[in-house]
């Protein structure tokens, strides 16, 4: 009788076929290998998994959530011909009893399966139900199941017959039992042969773990750049190949907090002066800190040596690029802090385009420039940090942080040049240069994300700290370079995603630069720049990203006081940017993406020539 079951039968049916005996969910010992379906396994099936962030770790999502933290589980894993499943002990669904079927909420007396429910229950007492006290009698159910349900029957059986306390056991129930035992031998066999499998494959995860509470992850980028154009005068630059290699550590210690620990090494070439760099041998590089609106996306702000101190770095040498904590105090409130930190670890991109790894290959589309600000994203983690995010809404939020430069450092010392100390940046974590940055990002519809963002920051030396063009360094033109300056920034950012593959996307930022030296100096600046473009998904084959950009890099467009519009010898124009990409995705873990960026009046400087930027970059994550 019980060989004709097929897959589809519910656990009603079942009920009914062996006279009452049990249907899958009521074993004291079962647990779910799929979302309905059980299996019956031994506590030592229980593994360690721990589930992590994506590659690159930041605080927020692309879509610009938060992210959550790694989930500490015991779990274990079965695979058959067409399927992965969690598997859970019974330890860990910790469900009592059932010794009466009126703590089954969904059975009724007027079910017709009641009576052999109530005869499971209350004679051979090995029905457990699901964890919110259900039982689901009309779910349907496969002959693996069955198997698992009529072992465990099997075993309690057994149990009261070896106690022999009552005359508990039928005649005509043992008969069904053995009937039902020669049916499905086959399908037991297999049952017991999966957990022997899963038992070592367990006990080889547990000897060979990584760690119970952290996950580590990877990205290599390999990149071939070549450029033309530049300042006149001056011949194209050799063709290069440059890599940059992360390795994050997420860890979490109770389930909802992230400790994020990153190291990187790179080969991009630079010193103090901006020799050995590609926009210095363009001739587009300022004379110090090597700012240049010829910039990758993923080269850091300052290649080549510590900006802290001005000590020469070597090239693949490993850097502390990342650590920080994150941890919530509240329903809807987190918090963060650590001593190599970034604006955007805090912030959401909101524009498609940022995504140093597989997105836009310039540094001047992937972020609005006020996220910049002061070394905000500086790709060495220049700035200690603390800050907050508040989650007012699913739709609307606000973070904040302060970040201190040379937190590290107690006091400044020496010069190099005249004005500027062997600590430019400053000492202390109150006494350096500084910013307050804050964002407010709210989505009005599904399709649109929006961020409004303002920073306020102190700088020892006359710099914006974006790296984004060669007027980042002497942001006050005519000023000598050793004067502090306050920058006031604001901006925003529009992402429309207008169908489900196409997004237009922009940002806009002003940059309000007044010179801080106690009124001996009277001079101020604006700086303005734009950007807009459209980012495809899954162009022409899933998977497959594309973008079109086209803005002004930061330009200035007023000065008062002893200030000037353009530093001494330069034509004044206004600059533009022009960039397209593609991303070829070859495997999950692997991408390339051709692409290059045009430069027009490049650093806003007439006498420059139209210069070419081509990329060839190749992304590893793992």
């Amino acid at each position: 009788m019980a060989k004709y079951l097929l897959a589809s039968a519910s656990g009603a049916s079942f009920l009914c076929l062996i006279n009452g005996l049990l249907p899958i969910q009521a074993l004291a010992n079962s647990v779910p290998i799929d979302n309905n379906s059980l299996v019956n396994v031994p506590q030592k099936s229980a593994i360690i998994n721990s589930q992590v962030a994506a590659t690159e770790t930041k605080l927020i999502l692309a879509d610009g959530s938060q992210p959550q933290a790694p989930a500490i589980k015991s779990e274990a894993e079965i695979q058959d011909s067409s399927a992965s499943h969690e598997l859970q002990t019974s330890d860990n669904n910790d469900n009592p009893q059932v010794t009466s079927v009126s703590q089954l909420s969904d059975v009724q007396p007027t079910d017709w399966a009641f009576q052999a429910l109530q005869s499971l229950v209350e004679r051979y007492g090995c029905i457990a139900g699901y964890p919110n006290g259900s039982y689901r009698g009309n779910r349907a159910m496969t002959r693996y199941e069955f198997a698992a349900g009529l072992n465990a029957c099997l075993e309690r059986v057994n149990e009261l017959i070896a106690t022999a306390t009552s005359d508990l056991v039928k005649k005509e129930d043992l008969a069904t039992l053995q009937k039902l035992q020669e049916d499905f031998a086959a399908e037991l066999a297999t049952l017991r042969g999966r957990v022997d499998a899963l038992e070592g494959r367990t006990a080889e995860l547990e000897a060979n773990q990584f760690s119970t509470t952290t996950k580590l992850n990877g990205e290599v980028i390999i990149a071939g750049i070549g450029a033309t154009g530049g300042a006149p005068n001056q011949g194209d630059p050799n063709i290069i190949l440059v890599n940059r290699v992360r390795l994050n550590l997420s860890t979490s210690f109770t389930g909802k907090d992230l400790l994020i620990t990153g190291l990187q090494a790179y080969n991009f070439l630079g010193d103090v002066n901006g020799s050995g760099s590609l926009q210095n041998s363009l001739g587009l590089a300022s004379d110090l800190l090597v700012s240049s609106s010829a910039r990758t996306s993923f080269e850091p702000l300052f290649p080549g040596f510590d900006v802290k101190t001005l000590s020469a770095q070597s090239a693949n040498s490993v850097q502390l690029y990342k650590l920080l904590y994150v941890f919530p105090v509240a329903d809807k409130l987190t918090l963060f802090a650590g001593t190599a930190a970034e604006a955007t670890d805090a912030f959401p991109a909101i524009t498609p385009f940022y995504g140093e790894g597989n997105e836009s290959i310039s540094r001047f589309a992937g972020l609005n420039p006020v996220a910049r600000v002061s070394g905000g994203t500086s790709g060495t983690g220049l700035a200690s940090a603390a800050g907050f995010i508040f989650s007012i809404s699913p739709q609307l939020d606000f973070r904040a942080l302060y970040g201190s430069v040379n937190a590290n450092i107690p006091q400044e010392a020496g010069d190099i040049v005249p004005g500027v100390s062997n600590t430019p940046l400053g000492a202390g974590v109150f006494g350096g240069s500084n910013v307050i940055s804050t964002q407010l990002t709210f989505k009005p519809t599904n399709s649109i994300d929006v961020g409004l963002n303002y920073a306020h920051s102190y700088h020892e030396i006359n710099i914006l700290g974006t790296g984004l063009v060669r007027d980042d360094i002497g942001a006050l033109a005519g000023v000598e370079l050793g004067t502090p300056v306050t920058l006031n920034s604001v901006g925003g950012t529009l992402t429309w995603r207008f169908s489900p593959k196409v997004a237009l996307s922009g940002y806009g930022a002003a940059m309000f630069v007044d010179a801080s030296s106690s009124g001996a100096v009277n001079a101020s600046t604006t700086f303005t720049s734009w950007m807009v473009g459209l980012h495809f998904n899954d162009l022409f084959k899933s998977g497959n990203n594309a973008g079109i950009i086209f803005g002004q890099p930061l330009f200035r467009s007023d000065a008062s006081g002893s200030a000037q519009l353009a530093p001494d010898g330069v034509n004044r124009a206004t600059p533009y940017h022009l960039e397209a990409y593609y991303r070829f995705k070859l495997t999950d873990n692997i991408s390339i993406t051709p692409g290059a960026f045009v430069l027009f009046n490049p650093e806003g400087d007439s006498r420059n020539e139209t210069t070419t930027v081509g990329v060839l970059r190749s992304t590893f994550t793992f």
